[in-house]
């Protein structure tokens, strides 16, 4: 079997975040931007990725078509055991490009559709290609957009949790907010807070101290540069909280650094970032060995997703995080909302589980 051709697809899904505000410098976001990379084959076998787009999708849309595509494009489809050799190959050869960001994310998408078209050869979801199963369906949090306001934030919190969300994070840097989440939810609901890295180290350490009587479960990447891991692990042991980051890495190198800098207590690979499902499994294997959790950051709702839903179910333990919005169409028919317990079954169907629902990506293709 060989591949035939790469493509890359923008599909943007709008969506409502009520009082919440998602933001790129000056520039409000009312969309949910994706680039899908769809693999074809000559045996009719079709395999999905996801490459991370953000507010670059077309940067990302040209890096699959320019760099990937002409890479893999006529080879042999590897199996699952030759996956890792395979995209090994792919970042050797585009390593003067860069090891992290748009190279990387391209990569990711490539490798992700290249496990979904390994699954699907065997007619076997993908975590059956990796191991056992250990969960069915995997406990999602709210992932709330940046509110600002405390009296707002009260209300979010409470209308996540009557949905069945049994844990809530935060996009907020002051400490009000923080407290109205924690006054919202009462004891016992687990409390995250992403700062999105707006602090030196100094400033990071008296806000995580000062935090202590809200009990957060963890402080997300509180330090700018969200790479000086040496001040991220000052922060961690000065501040005594539990300290996550990770959804800025790539390569399962730079999570090893990260690590045994004792920086993070959660490690947050993004499946579609890190270097797709090949560096997500290797980052898990170095957690595991250092004592870190897996936190992954998973909030778009694209290929990578379902991948991240079936990584989770190897795992005894761990959220799969939830963009808290609306949205008037879903690419999987609806299939990965949280259910009334806050949780998101583990598609069983071959490959990533679920094929994406091509009216949908026709309706909202950005040409």
């Amino acid at each position: 079997m060989k591949i035939t051709d790469v493509k890359a697809h923008h599909i943007r899904i709008p969506y409502d975040a009520g009082v919440a505000s998602f933001r790129q410098g000056a520039s409000a976001i009312s969309a949910l931007d994706m680039v899908i990379v769809e693999v074809s084959t000559d045996a009719g076998i079709t395999g999905w990725g996801d490459a991370f787009s953000y507010v670059c999708p077309r940067t990302t849309c040209i890096a699959v078509e320019e760099m990937i595509a002409p890479q893999a494009r006529g080879l042999d489809v590897p199996d699952a055991e030759g996956i890792p050799a395979f995209m090994e190959q792919i970042q050797r050869n585009l390593h003067l490009f860069g090891r992290y960001g748009i190279t990387m994310f391209a990569i990711s998408g490539l490798d992700i559709a290249l496990w979904d078209i390994a699954g699907k050869a065997q007619g076997l979801p993908l975590h059956r290609l990796i191991g056992s199963a250990r969960r069915e369906k995997i406990p999602a949090y709210a992932s709330l957009l940046r509110i600002g306001k405390a009296d707002a934030i009260t209300g979010e919190c409470e209308a996540a949790r009557r949905l069945g969300y049994g844990a809530i994070k935060l996009h907020e840097t002051t400490l009000p907010a923080v407290f109205a989440a924690r006054a919202a939810l009462g004891d016992g609901i687990p409390l995250m807070i992403d700062m999105n890295c707006p602090l030196d180290g100094p400033s990071a350490i008296a806000f995580a101290q000062a935090c202590h009587e809200a009990k957060p479960t963890f402080l997300e990447e509180p330090v700018w540069p969200p790479e000086d891991f040496v001040t991220l692990a000052e922060v961690r042991s000065k501040g005594g909280l539990d300290i996550a980051a990770g959804e800025n890495a790539c390569t399962a190198y730079q999570f090893r650094q990260m690590m045994t800098a004792g920086a993070v207590s959660h490690a947050q690979p993004s499946v579609i970032k890190v270097g797709g499902i090949t560096e997500f499994l290797k980052v898990a294997g170095i957690a595991d060995e250092l004592g870190v959790k897996i936190v992954p950051h998973s909030p778009y709702f694209g290929p990578g997703f379902l991948a991240t839903l079936q990584l989770m179910s190897l795992r005894d333990e761990g959220f799969i995080e939830m963009f808290y919005m609306k949205r008037p169409a879903c690419l999987w028919r609806g299939r990965i909302d949280a259910d009334a317990n806050g949780s998101v079954e583990v598609p069983q169907g071959p490959g990533l589980g679920y094929e994406p629902d091509r009216d949908v990506m026709e309706q909202y293709r950005v040409s």
